[in-house]
């Protein structure tokens, strides 16, 4: 049946990131089981000195081995992330930590936002970059944080900057940013061992030989290469289908989604912002262009976030914004249209 109502949708994401997730530590022992197959057809690995039936066989029998030193490794990886995720985020993306006192605008409807849902305040990071972008932050509970680009604050009016705050909030409610960090420390794992893996083999020389080599290196290589791109694509799978909730969310704390629209507006087409791909899949817009890019995008496109908004939402939508006619010297809270030539700056 077919998730009505917001919080339906939320408990239908929920449980199949949930489902989602489980297949992460699957593919992990699958990408083992290919890397395994090729290090045999190289020679790095003994062989069983049969048919490739047998070779294979033998490579089952090494996996079951292998499985409880990879979940070490796992673990030991997952311990340094769990406890250092937002110290490694803020030095790829240049993000520092601000107190009230910095900047007691943001802060304060960060803090109502909080207030309104009976939760503690995240921690608010600015980010000193000309594009306009945020995101949500964190894995443990008082641990979470905000996080928007200077940028962003340049170009937004007070209700946009609160719709997008509260978009963020609704990542952290519903745990979105735990699920994102969670499958982005798996698909680092994975991503790692096969680096590893593939570099290794052009540095070291091949070891014994193995009549079933060839056979063994291209099964091997095409079970890895499969495993590898399901786990990218659990990744984009999570990232994707909660933009559309966390959207809605802003506007059920906001009650007013012709401000998460004219964010989004302004937002499209100027959010680019260098950090890792497992970071910008947290990122409030991910924009990505051509064929290929579109098809590893971790979002939806702003066109349909919109529509969405529109459609569910009772929105309405302004239209392309231009930057060269945002207005100056009115304040924040001055009651102005919404509309592509009378945006009033946040700050």
């Amino acid at each position: 049946m077919a998730a009505v109502g917001l919080q339906t949708h939320i408990w239908a994401n929920n449980t199949r990131s949930t489902l989602l997730l489980i297949g992460f530590p699957v593919m992990l022992v699958v990408v083992l089981f290919g890397l395994e197959l090729v290090l045999m057809g190289f020679g790095f690995l003994p062989n069983s000195g049969g048919t490739l039936g047998d070779d294979i066989n033998y490579a089952v029998g090494m996996l079951v081995g292998t499985i409880p030193l990879a979940v070490v490794v796992a673990l030991i990886w997952f311990a340094i992330a769990w406890f250092g995720n937002q110290a490694m985020i803020d030095v790829m993306t240049g993000a520092r930590k601000v107190e009230r006192q910095d900047e007691p605008e943001l802060y304060n409807l960060l803090e109502n936002l909080a207030i309104s849902r009976g939760m503690a305040t995240p921690t608010l990071r600015i980010i000193d970059s000309d594009s306009l972008n945020a995101f949500a932050s964190g894995i443990r509970e008082d641990h979470y944080s905000v996080t928007v680009t200077r940028g962003l604050m340049a170009a937004l009016t007070r209700d946009e900057m609160e719709a997008v705050l509260a978009h963020e909030m609704t990542h952290v409610i519903n745990k979105d940013v735990r699920t994102m960090v969670i499958a982005s420390i798996f698909a680092g794992i994975i991503s790692v061992i096969c680096q590893l893996v593939f570099r290794g083999l052009f540095y070291v020389r091949s070891g014994k030989s193995n009549k079933n080599s060839g056979p063994l290196i291209l099964i091997g290589f095409a079970i890895a290469a499969i495993g590898y791109l399901f786990a990218i694509f659990i990744r984009l799978m999570l990232s994707r289908t909660r933009e559309y909730v966390a959207d809605a969310g802003a506007v059920e704390l906001t009650k007013n989604p012709d401000s998460m629209i004219s964010a989004l507006r302004k937002v499209s087409g100027r959010s680019k912002l260098q950090a890792p791909d497992d970071v910008q899949g947290m990122f409030l817009d991910n924009e990505r262009e051509g064929f290929t890019d579109a098809l590893f995008a971790t979002h939806p496109s702003i066109d349909k976030r919109i529509a969405a908004l529109v459609k569910f939402g009772g929105g309405r939508d302004p239209g392309a914004w231009d930057p060269d006619l945002l207005e100056t010297g009115l304040p924040a809270d001055t009651a102005v249209p919404q509309t592509a030539s009378t945006a009033v700056p946040y700050s």
